[in-house]
């Protein structure tokens, strides 16, 4: 799981970020991503400070052992998270709002970084790689490297996949108290048949992406969103 991050470092990287995301595919809530630094020691072997828990793709893991994860990685490493809300996904799409979360996320962390470091961003920008799940690149302003299932493949990925999971997760357990009628917590807002039937029975609440089918399409035939502050 440190291939990728012995490549970097080799190729004279020695500041390494994993990022990934969260919520992609949901009918409703945020886009949340991850960016991580974890505690490296630079050697021809490349290791990496023991964890106890296991760090891997976060989809692979149980929520006890995410948020025991979690745990570990926010006592033994650095990291921000980036977040955009259904109504900005709603406004620019997926893809863009995925991006823009990505974005904060590797810049809250650089500037967590350099804080703790004492150091100007300036000054380490060309000691900065960024290693990304997914096929996106060029669109941070450090060097970044784009890895397929990059979350199994990256333990730089893997943590920043568990930061985003456990936190969005959190939000949508909170939009499950505040509108029960969907059971958020139960789904996370994935078009799951439970969440399904609550749309197709009390319409789309406040958090639901309007963009998303078939939310879109039950709007464009006249089921109106529920109104801000529906919980019941």
């Amino acid at each position: 799981m440190l291939v990728w991050e012995r490549k970097a470092f080799l190729k004279g990287a020695s500041i390494i970020i994993g990022l990934d995301e969260a919520g992609r595919g949901p009918l409703a809530g945020p886009v949340v991503a991850g960016a991580v630094i974890l505690e490296l020691f630079p050697s021809k072997r490349y290791s990496i400070l023991g964890y106890k828990e296991r760090i891997d793709d976060s989809k692979k893991l149980q929520p006890a052992q995410r948020k025991k994860a979690f745990k570990e990685i926010s006592e033994k490493a650095i990291f921000g998270v980036g977040i955009k809300d259904n109504k900005y996904i709603d406004r620019e799409n997926i893809h863009m709002a995925t991006l823009a979360a990505m974005k904060q996320s590797v810049k809250k962390l650089v500037s967590k970084f350099c804080r703790l470091a004492d150091k100007k961003e300036k000054n380490i920008r060309k000691n900065i790689c960024v290693l990304v799940d997914g096929v996106f690149g060029g669109f941070l302003p450090y060097k970044t490297i784009p890895i397929v299932k990059g979350d199994s493949k990256s333990f730089s990925i893997a943590a920043a996949s568990i930061v985003a999971k456990v936190t969005r997760d959190a939000i949508m357990n909170q939009y499950d108290k505040k509108y029960p009628l969907y059971s958020f917590s139960k789904h996370k807002g994935y078009g799951t048949k439970l969440h399904l039937q609550a749309i197709e029975q009390y319409g789309p609440c406040p958090v639901h992406r309007k963009s998303f089918a078939p939310i879109s399409e039950d709007i464009a035939y006249g089921v109106r969103p529920r109104p801000e502050g529906h919980a019941s």
